[in-house]
């Protein structure tokens, strides 16, 4: 599986319009189950539909201001007075003007720089989103695989006592065995008759959720394929630690947020600066005088009052709450991976506890019992008591599994990295 290339991808291409249409899909993997889910999962879109806002933002931010045209008349005859030598009215006067505003201190440089910078952070953000809807697709994904194989457990337990119950109602028939003891083992087998259809609905449940977090519409023929695998790591811990801060994309959205609040500080500074506004005007005067000008003007602002001091330390102070927020989230991560770590110790721990020696005695338990029971030599108590707990440890294996591997998958999405591939 490749993650980071399908996300770059998605970076790449605009989403498609309308809402996706869910394809009837059956036996996936857990690469395929995330492939659907990073193009088809509603959230997620609506994450990454922020990247072209922020791309938007960056060209708003690099455009310049308008210049501004004006036609006016002065002293216009519409009351019919007369302008003449006698009253000395008029002349009238039309007038075409044009302003324009120059930026100085580079502020649509540092409107660019700012809104580049945030559309990085955007970025991130959106990998990080990625990250997290990866990691509760494998915990749903083991979560089904952890209820298909409790099924087929419970399946396989059925079809034990049923063949019980048959050999005990040939007994009966010849007269080897009570009718009380034929009642028994026929309880036992609706005992686990219920328990396979428990498992079914825990099943329907698992994938249900699953589906749903993969932004489809929940289907009966949906089903999947894979195993709870084993996968035998020795990562260390510095090398995760190491790993996480350099990978975290939350991290690096922070430390990204750092630069962007920087250039904010360098736009308000310049912002500061009063923008010159150049204008020109021609008039032309009419009637009893006749004549064409031409007018130059220059508006500067006096930063008397306004100097932009408010943004400008407002500016610094989000400077200094992300170099806060970078310093806690670098300590929250140091925690996260020792946490996941220890967790990962204990999962492969407590499987190799179980694959070295229990698995194979609770086997061994019940073939001899189970011998020892069609030949008469045991009773039906003992029969259900290595019964239990055959089923007691082959479930405590199969969750410990299903343990190792959301172990394995916490562990990469702390450090940023999947440890192991």
């Amino acid at each position: 599986m490749r993650v980071s290339l399908l996300l770059s991808v998605l970076l790449a291409v605009p989403p498609a319009a309308g809402t996706p249409k869910a394809q009837p899909l059956e036996h996936l993997t857990l690469d395929q189950v995330i492939t659907q889910a990073l193009e088809n999962n509603a959230a997620l879109l609506a994450e990454r539909a922020n990247i072209g806002i922020a791309e938007a933002r960056v060209l708003t931010a690099g455009l310049r201001p308008n210049p501004v045209a004006a036609v006016s008349g002065d002293h216009m005859d519409v009351l019919g007075t007369g302008f003449d030598d006698i009253n000395a009215g008029g002349p009238t006067e039309i007038v075409v003007g044009f302003e324009y505003t120059h930026e100085r201190g580079g502020k649509r440089q540092r409107r660019v720089e700012a809104a580049r910078a945030a559309r990085s952070v955007t970025e991130l953000q959106f990998r990080n989103a990625a990250r997290e809807l990866v990691l509760e697709l494998q915990n749903a994904f083991i979560d089904a695989l952890l209820a298909r194989d409790s099924l087929e457990l419970a399946r396989e337990n059925l079809g034990f006592f049923r063949q019980i119950v048959e050999i005990n109602e040939t007994r009966v028939r010849t007269g080897d065995l009570a009718q009380v003891e034929l009642i028994r083992s026929r309880l036992a087998a609706l005992q686990y008759e219920t328990s396979v259809r428990q498992a079914e609905v825990r099943l329907r449940a698992a994938l249900t959720r699953l589906q749903t977090r993969m932004g489809r519409a929940p289907s009966p023929g949906f089903s999947i394929t894979g195993d709870l695998e084993r996968r035998d790591l020795t990562p260390l811990l510095d090398d995760l630690r190491r790993q996480a801060l350099e990978n975290r994309p939350d991290l690096l959205a922070l430390r990204r947020e750092a630069q962007r609040a920087s250039s904010e500080v360098r736009l308000e500074l310049a912002n500061a600066k009063p923008d010159l506004t150049f204008g020109t005007e021609y008039r032309r005067q009419q009637v009893n005088a006749r004549s064409n000008s031409l007018t130059v003007t220059l508006g500067v602002p006096l930063p008397v009052f306004n100097r932009n001091q408010g943004e400008i330390e407002r500016a610094r102070l989000e400077v200094r709450q992300a170099e806060l927020r970078i310093r806690a989230l670098e300590a929250e991560i140091a925690g996260e991976v020792e946490t996941a770590y220890q967790q990962f110790l204990a999962a492969r721990g407590l499987l190799e506890t179980i694959r070295s020696g229990m698995l194979r005695q609770a086997h061994d338990v019940r073939e001899i019992t189970d011998f020892s029971y069609r030949r008469g030599q045991s009773s039906l108590l003992e029969l259900l008591d290595a019964q239990r707990a055959f089923n007691e440890t082959m479930q405590g294996y199969i969750e410990a599994r299903a343990e190792y591997a959301r172990s394995i998958y916490a562990m990469e999405f702390a450090s940023g990295k999947e440890v192991g591939r």
